[in-house]
């Protein structure tokens, strides 16, 4: 810039000395000598000042890019920071929905395991009492039969003694054989009874009364019971005794009435008015 102003200020000095001719030819001649120094030196100082110019151009746009890249490498840089922080604030948002998802996935898990745990242990607490009453009604059940099937086994055991009993002759035969069924089912009456008549074959007259009174004392209004204990009286001699018990006989059991009169036992009775009105049969008119 200082070029530019001493070429300006030598302009001005020099332009006085062109505008003042001289009346002379001198004047001429230092035109002619001045002029090319004049014009060298505004040429050169123009060509420098060009120099100078295109200097400061370039470097008015160097520092104008330097500027510029400055603003961009700023802006750059804000712009990364501000994407950094952004993305930082993303993932922070997205840890923190992330938490609170898992949470909310976990409780909704955790829920979801307890509903499904207290439905399955209803389920199975109803599967069980189920299981358990009919457990406990097989159980029942399973005791009923095998009481059943034993006392199906016991009804055919009795039923064969019986048989065998019926078939033997020999009144101690027959006593063993009650004796057993009374071993298989205690106080049986009617082997109570039966033995009470094989006592009285066996002329055992007090051990046929004992066992009479005992199944009297079960079953008072017991016919076969009553008709022994009579026939065992009427052996010892206890006429009144034993046509009390006949009269109770007859009148639970009117078949006795038959079997009473052709009984060896009732001998000693025969001819007793009562023993005789006992025995008489319905369809026969009294005399």
């Amino acid at each position: 810039m200082h070029r530019l102003f001493a070429f300006i200020l030598m302009l001005c000095c020099s332009l006085p000395l062109a505008a003042a001719p001289e009346t002379g030819e001198p004047t001429e001649e230092v035109r002619t000598r001045l002029t090319p120094l004049m014009e060298r030196y505004m040429l050169d100082e123009l060509k420098a000042l060009r120099t100078e110019m295109a200097q400061f151009r370039v470097n008015v746009q160097e520092e104008v890019v330097q500027k510029e890249l400055g603003v961009a490498d700023k802006a750059m840089s804000y712009a990364n920071v501000t994407v950094t922080y952004f993305f930082y604030l993303l993932a922070g948002a997205a840890s923190v929905l992330a938490i609170v998802g898992w949470q909310s996935l976990r409780e909704l898990k955790k829920t979801a395991r307890d509903y499904v745990e207290t439905q399955m242990k209803q389920i199975t607490d109803t599967y069980e009492r189920k299981l358990r009453q009919i457990e406990r009604e097989l159980q029942r059940k399973t005791k009923v039969i095998a009481e059943n099937y034993r006392e199906i086994e016991r009804f055919q055991e009795v039923h064969a003694l019986w048989l065998r009993a019926s078939q033997e002759q020999s009144p101690q035969a027959k006593m063993d054989i009650y004796d057993q069924i009374l071993h298989i089912k205690p106080g049986d009456l009617d082997a109570l009874t039966h033995k009470a008549d094989a006592a009285l074959m066996m002329n055992e007259r007090q051990w046929a009364l004992s066992l009479c009174n005992r199944v009297m004392q079960v079953d008072p209004q017991n016919a076969h019971a009553l008709y022994q204990r009579a026939c065992a009286n009427a052996g010892m001699g206890h006429e009144e005794q034993a046509l009390s018990d006949l009269e109770l006989a007859v009148e639970n059991n009117v078949h006795l009435r038959h079997v009473a009169a052709e009984d060896e036992e009732f001998d000693p009775l025969r001819q007793h008015p009562r023993f005789i009105e006992l025995t008489l049969d319905a369809t026969e008119p009294a005399s």
